[in-house]
């Protein structure tokens, strides 16, 4: 069997799944089978985090999908505060979900995290003063260092990651200024670039920018899909991305 040159990824995120969301997904997810060979859930999936939505995206993935798929949780996935259960559910469903963690698929490596928010660049928010501030802070700092763990792991050339918070401002950019700061944060940057990581997939910013660049020129993609209907009115809201699978080069034989 040839090696594989290439893996195509077809990313989505904010999918905000209802209780009246039965079969909505289905013709997106039974498209991402036909044209990828891995699916990235960037977040958000529930609108809620009510278990019984996770149950019906749940119910959409094994009906409609058949390729793998990874994921992450969003902020929406937190709110009844049963973001165990909605991870649980998912798993069950086949889809790996990365809190922390990395995965391996067809010789790309996978790390994932949701991230949190705190602004970007000179502008990020400090842990000084209130307790509460120091604790918000924290919050960011703790994420950061969970994708950084799970960077860390990875012995892949190519290097993904997967997250719902935004780590650069580029992909922001058109939000109301005012929330900006909450939409992301640079200290998720600085270890996607210490690892090296080749391509970053976040969600959140409904009304952001499709793609930018980390100081060290790793690509990322907003795949919000409020974002993708309205910039891509014409396709399902979905980033199909090609991925170049780097291959370490052959021991030669000594002489």
């Amino acid at each position: 069997m040839a090696e594989r040159e290439t893996l195509r990824i077809a990313a989505t995120a904010d999918l905000h799944v209802r209780k009246t969301s039965q079969g909505s997904l289905h013709p997106m997810f039974s498209r991402m089978t036909e044209v990828a060979d891995v699916v990235l859930l960037c977040g958000d999936l529930t609108d809620y985090g009510d278990p019984e939505e996770a149950r019906i995206l749940a119910k959409e993935i094994t009906s409609s999908l058949r390729i793998p798929a990874i994921g992450v949780l969003g902020n929406h996935d937190f709110e009844s505060g049963k973001q165990a259960d909605v991870a649980s559910i998912l798993g069950d469903a086949g889809v790996t979900m990365l809190d922390g963690d990395s995965i391996e698929l067809h010789g790309v490596g996978f790390a994932g995290a949701k991230g949190f928010a705190g602004g970007f660049g000179r502008r990020s928010l400090g842990a000084w003063g209130e307790e509460i501030i120091k604790r918000f802070v924290h919050e960011t700092i703790e994420e950061a260092l969970k994708l950084e763990s799970a960077l860390a792991r990875l012995r892949n050339p190519q290097k993904i990651a997967v997250l719902h918070y935004a780590p650069i401002q580029a992909t922001v950019e058109g939000e109301p200024p005012e929330i900006i700061a909450f939409l992301g944060s640079t200290r998720l940057e600085e270890p996607i670039d210490r690892y090296r990581v080749g391509t970053v997939f976040h969600g959140h910013a409904h009304h952001g920018s499709l793609e930018g660049h980390t100081k060290a020129n790793a690509t990322v993609y907003n795949v919000a899909a409020p974002l993708l209907r309205n910039k891509f009115p014409e396709q399902m809201p979905f980033r199909l991305i090609e991925i170049p699978v780097a291959v370490e080069p052959a021991l030669q034989p000594a002489r």
